[in-house]
């Protein structure tokens, strides 16, 4: 397996896998993956990857702002997805552990993220990379009329602004 550098070539694949993700109901908040666009203007234009095999995306991770200002811009929140036919196989852990170096090198020192406690692969991948639980945001947000919970969890860099 080889983790990349995102292209935007590859969207149609991550945009299927992020879609993947969405429909567990235990991703994201959001419903449909965002178009190319979308996406594109939402994510930091660095620390973007993919992970292939055989040349196929098996996953992807991308770093998104939490803030415009400037104080925050060492700030980011982490997405991690992986195909579902790719799963329980390492994949997001390559992803997450290439996507905080990648992050370091680009002058990130906080990397958060918010993550529905049923996702508990998703807890557990983070935790493994040195993320920790700083408590949970309860009730943040309906979805399909359900108030769900969000665990904030973060990562401080031992490299990057210490």
């Amino acid at each position: 397996m080889l983790i990349r550098t995102f292209e935007p070539a590859d969207y149609p694949f991550v945009k299927i896998i992020y879609q993947q993700g969405i429909d567990t109901g235990n991703a994201t908040f959001q419903i449909t993956a965002k178009n190319w666009e979308e996406w594109n203007a939402s994510m930091l234009c660095h620390s973007r990857i993919v992970a292939v095999e055989n040349n196929s995306i098996l996953g992807w991770a991308a770093l998104s702002p939490v803030s415009s200002r400037e104080v925050y811009s060492g700030v980011a929140e982490v997405s991690v997805y992986v195909a579902k036919s790719a799963q329980g196989k390492g994949v997001g852990q390559k992803l997450l552990s290439s996507l905080i170096k990648e992050s370091e090198k680009n002058n990130i020192w906080m990397l958060q993220a918010g993550i529905f406690p049923e996702n508990i692969g998703s807890l557990q991948l983070h935790k493994n990379n040195g993320f920790r639980q700083l408590g949970i945001r309860e009730k943040l947000g309906k979805m399909n009329g359900v108030w769900r919970d969000v665990v904030l969890i973060e990562r401080r860099s031992s490299v990057v602004g210490v």
